[in-house]
């Protein structure tokens, strides 16, 4: 094996994907998969989940699905459980799981702000927590979060959604120096417009053409650029890397 093969090297990791049944996460989980490691797979969605794991292993991969609320501590603990009984530890956790809504802020409901923090925020807690209940403290682990531009910039009917990511970039770097010492490295990847199954359905087709044009790259992201992202921060060629912020926005942010 090469040098460059190994620094992307994930064989021998065990590593938990929440939201994994479609869009980013189930890009994430196939990627992690084909670069070596087992992956455990939570979703509400049930059959979204199964699917990802039917297409990790007809790739060759070794995939374990849960369904599971991660904003359900216990239900999230459980297949945090499972999973860590299965391969006898967790080297890391993807907090991927969010529930994606814009509106006016005039027009939030206080069932959808609940629903939004707790899968969102709660979620990410949860998952730092399981991470430290269920790695090796000799090995450390690694902990992602999905973060995302509108963190730092301002968009109309976003204030909810970037209520929370702007949480998990402060969550992300507290953590960053508070498990630095227990060998756990925590960043955080920030994914631009992909036009996600999860997400194609709250934008008209014009507003993706709108965002392309406003996008320094002049394109749209995909699923596999989020998926490339998660992958470099799990691997060796990262071990050095922790409280990081990785955009992948074509630039998005950067151009303010």
């Amino acid at each position: 094996m090469t040098a460059a093969a190994m620094a992307r090297d994930l064989s021998g990791q065990s590593v938990l994907v929440t939201g994994a049944g479609r869009g980013l996460g189930r890009a994430v989980a196939e990627k992690l998969a084909i670069l070596g490691a087992a992956v455990g797979l939570i979703d509400i969605d049930a059959a979204g989940c199964q699917g990802t794991a039917e297409a990790v292993r007809r790739s060759g991969g070794t995939a374990l699905a849960y369904t599971a609320d991660v904003a359900d501590r216990s239900a999230f603990a459980g297949a945090a459980a499972q999973f860590a009984a299965e391969r006898g530890r967790i080297d890391a956790i993807v907090n991927n799981a969010m529930l994606l809504r814009y509106e006016p802020i005039g027009e939030v409901t206080e069932a959808v702000l609940d629903r939004m923090l707790a899968i969102g925020i709660k979620g990410a807690v949860w998952g730092a927590q399981l991470l430290l209940e269920h790695m090796d403290p000799e090995r450390g682990g690694a902990l992602i979060n999905m973060a995302s531009p509108v963190a730092e910039r301002g968009y109309p009917n976003t204030a909810i959604y970037s209520l929370v990511k702007g949480a998990l970039v402060t969550l992300t770097r507290t953590l960053a120096a508070e498990l630095g010492p227990r060998r756990v490295r925590v960043n955080a990847v920030a994914p631009g417009s992909v036009p996600t199954p999860g997400a194609v359905g709250l934008n008209d087709p014009k507003e993706y053409e709108r965002r392309a044009r406003t996008i320094p790259l002049r394109r749209l992201g995909r699923e596999e650029d989020n998926a490339e992202a998660v992958a470099f921060l799990l691997s060796p060629a990262a071990s050095f890397v922790n409280g990081e912020i990785l955009h992948v926005d074509g630039g998005i942010a950067a151009a303010g």
